[in-house]
């Protein structure tokens, strides 16, 4: 690399600057060593993922879709199902990974597609930044768009259609949102010999003409047998060629063959098989695993070697290439879904529409094209005469490391070298994205500004600081009043003494950036950033690290428990990474590796911390179920301790004795009112907010008892409890009667939707005026009334006519594995509509 100017120009761009690259070249200019030995040295945290199995081995990662948890469905923008894919839950390993990324490698890019890459895009914004293209990960893209181009089927292509220019990665729009450069290589390293690169090189640039073919087919050599030693293996551009060959190869063992037939369920397309329908093997067969090993051991992955050590009616017994271990292998299942887009909701559902059970492998005597790329072979037997697909032939040829290695089993023509014309168009674009030294040195200095103003942008804690406050403002204000307060107050100091001074110093330090080249090392820079990293440290555990240590809210709402739970761990661990970062800062000063190497060891601590307060949190709530002394936290806004944890205690050993939830004996929201306000008798303990009658005739002697006799042990003065309760004294105050104290309107309870709904049909209202009385659809009317028809409230025929009711029965007789409602829709046709079918699942 040393040498070679443009992979030190790569490599220059992907460690100092946060920019795309695309980085390109003919087969055998060494990308799959740069990538190497970017593995090898780079400080940047990176992965590495590829479209294919084979493709994700030969780079040392793994495949796009294992790492991102995507479904294979095609990825539709806008839509809930893409908002589904994007927020799928991954596990805490995975996750910490993803938010300590600095760079993610993308191998073999010319055949991943643009959906694709927006969904990787989509899952990235999901747990980093989700206002920044791949949540601000660099991206590095490798790849040659003269070879094997992405695959997507028609009925895929119809969906993606309306979203995109072309299937090629450089039509995602989240790309299409960043600038990113492309770096050519020239040099190649795999093919020595000039004149079979000057032969490629006019195959690759779609100029091939008689002469070439003339050159290359002096390589067919008719009838031509290899032995066994030299290493020949088969190039085919169809399957069924690579089966004929590898089917001779087998018949060639000795003894006896084996046949194992798949099982096949429902509707699966043969020419969709993914396996052999009946797999024939021997003792001794070469053989290919072509689905990873789903027992969670990883004997084996797409695309690895193995031998078939023997064999029987009982199953098969494989080792693959390189490993010590045999083992009894067994059969995997495929599915067969297909993909509707509803251009009304846009949403798209899968249907499974068949399954294929069989082994996971097949014979590897010869391999085709697509599965040959990324590899060399001294030797190679090449049969591309039918190729199919643009690249083939290219990548074919291109796979042999001199000519003389290279046989032709049948001669080339020239409509044989498929080519796309997206690509010459996207290759005159590219030639305008190629950088030089000045583009270097300009996104050089314009990333360290950018990780600057990263370290420096305390907007981005503030949002956090203030959705702790919105939850506590909206939903907990009358339970913590005193800690609405302090968070109020200190969330304007914040904005005043921290975001503002922020923006002031970012222009400092803009300026001081500007005045000099050597920016990374400028004596008056550091000074002032040591000094303000220092200022800001100190403001933020003033303000917020006391603030979040006393912060223990309780509430009986699960989903409000929840959200404050969870804004409170993204308040914590931004804080955590922040005071870290600028602590390191301001002792060392700033730089872009020590930068990147703390904020993603910080996230990581941060992360691991706030999982093992949750699995603490999980701990203690399950043996406060067995243990009635487990400690109790104790809000901040709790004015009797003391009381407080003896309510609590009580509570709890209730609802355990009663095998019911903490709330059904009393709410968290009455405790509070009992603790803080001290009732002294039956008649106030009544007017308790959230308590009442019924709980004062069940328990008021007991919890009285406990509040007088802590009274008098502390001798403490009680509250004119009426300043919180209903004025009409001895009234019963219900949660519904509470003025909401940020105004005077009363708040009522919303009707439950589905029951306004059923009194209207009470009334004599059919579904259709019922939906046009409440402006709704008719299906919504209908969902509403389908859960009085499962009660038995209301009587099927009182909605759907009865040849209707008799027309989807006989269906379902008729199809008793058809539960969808959109199979059953499509098959009956306009003779029922959604409404009905819903209605008469339901009555059944």
């Amino acid at each position: 690399m040393n040498t070679n100017t443009e992979l030190q120009l790569a490599w220059q761009f992907i460690e100092n600057t946060g920019t795309h690259l695309f980085l390109t070249g003919r087969a055998g200019t060494g990308k799959t060593t740069f990538l190497k030995e970017l593995k090898a040295k780079s400080h940047k945290r990176m992965v590495v993922v590829a479209p294919t199995g084979i493709a994700a081995i030969n780079a040392g990662g793994v495949t796009i879709h294992s790492f991102f948890q995507l479904s294979f469905a095609p990825y539709i923008p806008d839509t809930t199902f893409a908002s589904a894919q994007a927020s799928y839950k991954m596990g805490k390993e995975k996750v910490n990974i993803i938010r300590s990324l600095d760079l993610l490698v993308i191998d073999e890019i010319s055949m991943v597609r643009a959906d694709l890459l927006d969904a990787v895009d989509a899952v990235l914004r999901q747990y980093r930044d989700r206002y920044k293209p791949f949540g601000g990960v660099q991206l590095l893209m490798i790849g040659d768009l003269q070879q094997l181009a992405p695959v997507i089927k028609e009925d895929d292509w119809q969906l993606l259609r309306p979203f995109y220019d072309t299937a090629f990665f450089f039509g995602s729009r989240a790309l299409r949102q960043t600038e990113y450069v492309t770096i050519e290589l020239k040099q190649v390293y795999r093919q020595s010999d000039a004149f079979f690169l000057d032969l490629l090189n006019k195959i690759r640039e779609n100029s091939a003409d008689d002469t070439v073919l003339a050159e290359l087919n002096k390589r067919y050599l008719p009838g031509f047998k290899p032995d066994k030693e030299e290493g020949y293996i088969r190039l085919t551009t169809h399957n069924y060629q690579a089966q004929r060959y590898n089917d001779n190869q087998l018949a060639a063992l000795p003894g006896d063959a084996f046949s194992f037939k798949a099982k096949i369920d429902g509707t699966f397309p043969e020419s969709a098989y993914p396996a052999d329908e009946v797999l024939t093997v021997k003792k001794g067969a070469q053989i290919m695993f072509i689905k990873n090993d789903t027992s969670g051991e990883h004997r084996f992955y797409n695309g690895k070697i193995g031998i078939v050590l023997d064999t029987g009616k009982d199953g098969i017994i494989v080792r693959g290439n390189g490993d010590d271990e045999s083992f009894l292998l067994e059969t995997e299942e495929w599915t067969n879904s297909k993909y509707i887009l509803n251009p009304v909701s846009k949403e798209i559902t899968e249907e499974v529409e068949g399954t294929f059970r069989q082994y996971p492998i097949r014979l590897a005597w010869a391999i085709t094209i697509h599965k040959s790329q990324g590899l060399t072979f001294e030797r190679a037997i090449i049969d591309a005469n039918l190729s199919f697909a643009h690249g083939q032939v290219y990548v074919a040829l291109s796979r042999c490391k001199s000519l003389e290695g290279m046989v032709l089993s049948s001669p080339l023509r020239l409509e044989s070298i498929i080519t796309d014309h997206t690509i010459d168009d996207f290759n005159r674009e590219m030639e305008m994205m190629s950088p030089d030294r000045v583009k270097l040195n300009l996104l050089q200095r314009q990333y360290f500004y950018e990780l600057l103003c990263e370290q420096f942008d305390f907007h981005s804690l503030e949002r956090d600081f203030g959705h702790v406050l919105r939850i506590l403002d909206e939903h907990l204000y009358r339970l913590y009043p005193k800690l609405l307060g302090q968070y109020k107050e200190a969330f304007e100091h914040y904005k005043t003494e921290v975001t503002k001074v922020g923006d002031t110093f970012q222009s400092q330090y803009t300026e001081l950036v500007n005045a000099t080249d050597d920016y990374a090392h400028d004596e008056k820079l550091q000074k002032r950033l040591i000094s303000g990293a220092n200022y800001f440290k100190t403001k933020l555990e003033e303000l917020l690290s006391p603030l979040l240590a006393m912060t223990k809210v309780q509430t009986d709402n699960k989903d409000i428990k929840r959200r404050m739970t969870d804004a409170i761990s993204t308040l914590q661990t931004a804080l955590h990474v922040k005071i870290g970062t600028l602590s390191f800062t301001g002792e060392e000063g700033f730089s872009v590796s020590s930068y990147l190497k703390h904020k993603a060891l910080l996230t990581l601590a941060a992360n691991d911390h706030n999982s093992a307060g949750e699995h603490k949190s999980r701990s203690a709530s399950s043996s406060a179920k067995s243990d009635k002394t487990n400690k109790i936290e104790v809000p901040s806004d709790i004015l009797h301790p003391e009381l407080y944890k003896q309510l609590i205690a009580w509570r709890n050993s209730e609802a355990s004795g009663a095998g019911l939830p903490v709330y059904t004996i009393i709410q968290q929201k009455a405790i509070l009112g009992i603790v803080n306000l001290l009732p002294v008798d039956i008649e106030s303990l009544i007017r308790i907010p959230y308590f009442g009658k019924k709980g004062a005739e069940k328990y008021g002697d007991v919890l009285l008892d406990m509040v007088n006799r802590y009274v008098e042990d502390k001798h403490i003065q009680r509250p004119e409890i009426s300043a919180f309760t209903n004025k009409n004294a001895g009234k019963e105050m219900k949660p519904e009667d509470v003025k909401d104290s940020k105004s005077d309107v009363i708040k009522k309870p919303r009707p439950d939707t589905k029951e306004v709904s059923y009194n209207l049909f009470c009334q004599g209202m059919k579904l259709e005026d019922i939906a046009k009385a409440r402006e709704l659809v008719t299906g919504t009317i209908a969902t509403h009334l389908e859960y009085y028809v499962r009660q038995g409230r209301i009587k099927i025929d009182q909605l759907v006519s009865q040849d209707k009711i008799e027309k989807v029965k006989h269906h379902l007789q008729q199809h008793p594995d058809m539960r969808g409602l959109t199979q059953i829709k499509v098959a009956m046709g306009d003779e029922v509509s959604y409404a009905d079918i819903k209605l008469v699942l339901a009555s059944i």
